[in-house]
């Protein structure tokens, strides 16, 4: 302690030098030696009164000379202390542990030698034979009264009903929750029941002697097996299936429930054995008898879950059939990895055992630890099922709404995980004694234990919020989405596009989601690398450089952007929206910060910035009005056509396949002009946005009908050439084949190269 005093003394007298104005050559040639500053050799003994005299006539290069030698020293201890620290934990991890195994094999006699001192002890202590008989006696006695008041009480308790028999078949959760919370209280009170009352007559009839070994019995062979066994009867319910939380067939939750007893007798009598022994003066370090005690026990929980692993299996499935990859990965895993653990466990213990620290095991960690691990399958099952019950019902119908409960449900799992995760890490640390006080106490540092925590802690809140943003956001898109009928996953493919798109929330949400996905992800990093020690004022630092990197060289970008939040601000359009971007048309099907990415109704994907964008058409905004031409000959009737076009319209308008997809009814706009083929009529409708399609292709197939059942038909494009010789009643002469070929090959070329074809006499 001296030393440390001295040396942090002399690094305050050289600070001090330092900023005292000294010339820089002196402040920075620390390691300078010459032969009239040679390192000064520290006073033995060293006392207050010796370090103070050294330091008054020690000159400035002789304290830096001293500070660099106890530096060093200091840095050579700290590297051979943590090699020795290695080195001895890597001993007890492999040699020290297995000489914990073979230590009890070598003093199996003495074991059983101790154990009869211990029970001689005993025998001599309560007074012999009638000693015994009388305690026996006590017990039946003590016990038989807690038995009848049970009994009683359970009686009592027969005839409350919270709920009247429920149906199997359409059982809801809260008729569960209280039917199984009934029963469970009822079990429960009734061992405690028996347990107060056992002991309560007991210290006031049993004599001092006789009744610590009579509370033991009560505590540890009765009370605690029976109370492992009611939560085995809440968790697999073997006798009441419809109301079983955990997803196990009846013969295998019967047999859960048989070894859960058993294994809580076996954990109880353990305990009860060891404070039995040390009470009649066994020291167990010598005897060993936790070594066996524990090694049975780790045997008996391995051979449970080899021998029903299919059922632990199951167990860890759960009963809701929407099971991902990875969740029957695990479960698939479950058995094998909770056997591992089993032996890492035991072999944990031997390492202790090995450090000689017998206290820490006095609380029986590894029992607490392989009970909770044993029960995290079932919190697990819990929350599944919790959330299976409580999530809100799907808003609408169709994929997205479905995939949007399933994402819902998948957050309101995540979440519960995380706490139970925490949870279980948490109990385990503290049932090792792994806090931050006791992690400082053995030396590892009390400032790096908080921070490390402080990271977890940081880190997981973080981690809710990430899941509690996603799930309201994507639970707000899914309901805005089914709203306005945009279903993306349900729209076709190959179309003519120009369908309606979703509402403008709906394009906004998914920008928003993902900013406050990364707003979150970058928060909670920073504070978490902050708090284990990392400098993040760098990192700040140079986000701002690239940032402003960014906003120098990258104009292009930033442009996209503005121009981006302009149009969306404007609200020019919408996913699943039908629009032009000078003349590249598409639906567009995915915007980002920077770009949108239209889908052509024959395949191909356009990805615009928005920088590019000088204007935007948009074919699906509110309503749609399709304009349609046909052709007739000069002699049609317009009024029969116009009467034609009603007809049509009325019979669309009452068709069910298009209700509610008009908006006016398919209608004639008259003659529209008259050409050199014939009279064009128009006739219009107005339809939503996506439908107008389905609808002209309906009114071509009316119309065509129609005009064929009253005798109209469409124009076509002729050639006409008069010949006077066949008038006059002349025959057809070649010469006059070759002029008709001629004219027409003529006329057809004027056709095609837009010029009004001419009628040529001969």
């Amino acid at each position: 302690m001296l030393k440390r005093t001295l040396g942090a003394l002399v690094l305050s007298i050289a600070t001090l030098l330092s900023i005292s104005g000294l010339p820089a050559q002196a402040q920075f040639n620390i390691g300078a030696s010459s032969a009239e500053d040679e390192t000064p050799v520290l006073p033995d003994p060293l006392t207050t009164e010796a370090a103070n005299a050294l330091i008054s006539r020690l000159s400035d290069n002789e304290v830096r000379a001293l500070l660099l030698e106890q530096l060093n020293t200091q840095a050579k201890q700290s590297e051979t202390d943590a090699a020795e620290a290695e080195r001895e934990f890597l001993y007890h991890a492999t040699t020290g542990a297995w000489q914990s195994v073979i230590i009890p094999i070598q003093r199996l006699p003495d074991l059983f030698t101790g154990q009869a001192k211990a029970l001689a002890t005993f025998y001599e202590r309560i007074g012999g034979g009638s000693g015994l008989l009388q305690m026996l006696g006590y017990m039946v006695l003590v016990f038989g009264i807690a038995g009848v008041a049970e009994t009683i009480f359970r009686r009592l308790t027969r005839g409350w009903q919270i709920l009247p028999p429920a149906d199997p078949d359409n059982i809801t959760l809260r008729e569960t929750l209280q039917l199984l919370a009934q029963r469970l209280t009822t079990q429960v009170v009734a061992v405690i029941l028996f347990v107060i009352v056992a002991i309560s007559i007991g210290s006031m009839i049993i004599p001092a002697a006789l009744f610590p070994t009579v509370k033991l019995v009560g505590i540890y062979l009765i009370g605690f097996p029976r109370f492992m066994l009611a939560m085995a009867f809440f968790l697999f319910a073997p006798q009441n299936p419809e109301y079983r939380l955990l997803n196990v067939s009846t013969p295998v939750a019967r047999a859960f429930c048989f070894h859960q007893f058993w294994l809580a007798f076996l954990i109880g009598f353990s305990g009860a054995v060891q404070i039995f022994n040390v009470t009649n003066g066994m020291v167990l370090a010598d005897t060993r008898l936790g070594f066996w005690l524990n090694l049975g026990l780790h045997i008996y929980l391995i051979v449970i879950f080899w021998r029903y692993r299919e059922g632990g299996i199951s167990m860890m499935r759960g009963a809701d059939p929407d099971v991902t990859p990875i969740e029957e990965r695990a479960a698939q895993l479950y058995p094998y990895a909770n056997i591992f653990i089993f032996v890492a466990v035991w072999w944990i213990v031997n390492i202790v055992v090995s450090y000689e620290d017998f206290e820490l095991l006095q609380s029986a960690p590894h029992y607490k630890t392989m009970l909770l691990l044993m029960f995290a399958p079932a919190m697990d099952t819990t929350i599944r099922a919790l959330v299976r019950h409580l999530t809100p019902a799907m808003t609408g119908e169709g994929p997205v709404a479905e995939r949007a409960y399933r994402s819902n449900k998948r957050a309101y799992i995540r979440i519960g995980r995380v706490v139970i995760f925490a949870f279980v890490v948490l109990s385990i640390a503290d049932f090792w004694g792994m806090s931050a006080t006791a992690l400082a106490t053995a030396g590892v540092g009390a400032q790096l234990a908080a921070n490390v925590i402080e990271f977890l802690i940081i880190m997981s809140i973080g981690y809710l919020l990430y899941e509690a943003a996603s799930l309201i956001i994507n639970r707000k898109l899914a309901a805005e989405q089914t709203a306005s009928g945009y279903m993306p996953d349900e729209q076709e493919i190959g179309g003519d596009g120009g369908g309606a798109g979703g509402s403008r929330l709906s394009t906004v949400l998914p920008l928003i989601l993902l900013v406050t996905r990364t707003f979150i992800v970058t928060l909670f990093l920073l504070l978490g690398l902050s708090n284990i020690g990392v400098d993040t004022t760098p990192l700040l630092a140079g986000a701002s450089i690239v940032g402003l990197a960014i906003g120098f060289g990258a104009q292009k970008l930033v442009t996209d952007v503005v121009s981006g939040i302009f149009f969306l601000v404007d609200d020019a359009f919408r996913v699943g929206e039908y629009v032009t971007v000078e003349g590249t048309m598409g639906t567009v099907e995915k915007i980002s910060i920077r770009s949108m990415q239209l889908r052509h109704h024959k395949g191909p994907v356009h990805t615009i910035p928005y920088g590019e964008i000088p204007k935007i058409t948009n074919y699906s905004r509110d309503w749609v009005i399709m304009k349609l031409r046909f052709t007739v000959p000069f002699d049609s009737d317009p009024i029969k056509i116009k009467k034609i076009f009603k007809k049509i319209g009325q019979e669309l308008m009452d068709a069910p396949e298009f209700e509610g997809d008009f908006l006016q009814p398919f209608k004639s706009q008259g003659v529209l002009e008259i050409d050199e083929v014939g009279m064009v009529i128009r006739g219009k409708f107005m339809a939503k946005p996506g439908k107008q399609f389905m609808i002209r292709k309906e009114i071509f197939n009316r119309v065509n009908k129609d005009f064929a059942a009253n005798g109209i038909e469409f124009a076509r494009r002729e050639v006409r050439v008069a010949l006077p010789s066949l008038e006059n009643g002349h025959e057809l002469t070649p010469e006059d084949s070759a002029a008709i070929s001629a004219a027409a090959t003529q006329a057809a070329q004027q056709q095609v190269a837009g010029d009004p074809p001419k009628s040529e006499n001969r």
